[in-house]
């Protein structure tokens, strides 16, 4: 849970709307093409990673078949041949989805706080720590990095910037428990990484802005 929660962000939600919020459509459609790739990505690594510290262990098949199975990983991939031949979705399909998107966030919060337990704060807290900390620090601080040295600029580093430091993702929670992970771990790191990222998102921000780079 610790690995899951120092790299796995919630960009589709809430690093969508950072980048919506300060870039407009422009920001939204570039943050939407850096989404979908790494989504894919981070589905893999985290189904890997929960699989592969779990009690019992599993063979190569179930892990596969664990990634294969991934609702969000399915959803993705049923969805870039759509994008990719743009075709237009059905008015009723495409409302719908938008519902259930907007509740998606909301829900798994609920979730997440109704699984917390305050007494695990300080049973887990060296690994709620390491896991903020690489959250929200560490990790965005490497990916803006590497992407300065590949010449990234303005709003493209702007909007990787947004996506990496938005906090755990709620999904880390559901796939947690589903996975037979530790979800009152998970639903503790997801709380606090939530409250650590607003301010540091601000000030990363700002430093990134006086220093011309965004």
């Amino acid at each position: 849970m610790v690995i899951q929660g120092g790299f796995r962000a919630n960009m589709g939600i809430i690093g969508l709307a950072y980048c919506a919020n300060t870039y407009g459509a422009e920001g939204l459609a570039t943050a939407s093409v850096y989404l979908g790739g790494v989504t894919i990505l981070f589905n893999v690594l985290s189904v890997f990673v929960l699989n592969f510290y779990l009690d019992a262990q599993r063979s190569v098949l179930q892990h596969l078949l664990g990634i294969t199975t991934n609702p969000l990983i399915i959803a993705i991939l049923l969805a870039l041949p759509i994008s990719y031949l743009q075709l237009p979705l059905p008015t009723l399909v495409q409302a719908t989805g938008e519902y259930f998107a907007q509740l998606t966030l909301p829900l798994a919060l609920i979730c997440t706080g109704a699984s917390l337990q305050f007494r695990a704060f300080g049973v887990h807290r060296t690994n709620i720590i390491i896991a903020v900390i690489s959250k929200c620090l560490l990790y965005p601080a490497l990916l803006v990095s590497t992407a300065y040295l590949l010449d990234f600029r303005g709003m493209e580093l702007g909007v990787i910037l947004l996506l990496s430091i938005a906090p755990t993702a709620a999904a880390s929670y559901i796939m947690a428990r589903n996975l037979g992970g530790d979800p009152t771990l998970a639903a503790s790191i997801i709380a606090v990484s939530t409250l650590v990222s607003l301010p540091v998102t601000a000030v990363a921000f700002s430093v990134l802005s006086q220093l011309a780079l965004l």
